[in-house]
């Protein structure tokens, strides 16, 4: 599941679902991949590697 998922990349299941499900509604499709556990970054450390 994705939760497992999350688990298992070493992710705060909680803090990463409510990222995910603050940003998918404005997430460009095509980059859907970004969001998956193995790839995700919160968006506070995106923001401070720009």
């Amino acid at each position: 599941t994705l939760i497992e998922t999350a688990k298992l990349n070493g992710l705060d299941t909680e803090a990463y679902l409510r990222d995910v499900l603050t940003r998918i509604a404005d997430h460009p499709a095509r980059r859907l991949g970004e969001l998956l556990p193995w790839n995700w970054a919160p968006l506070t450390d995106l923001a401070q590697a720009a």
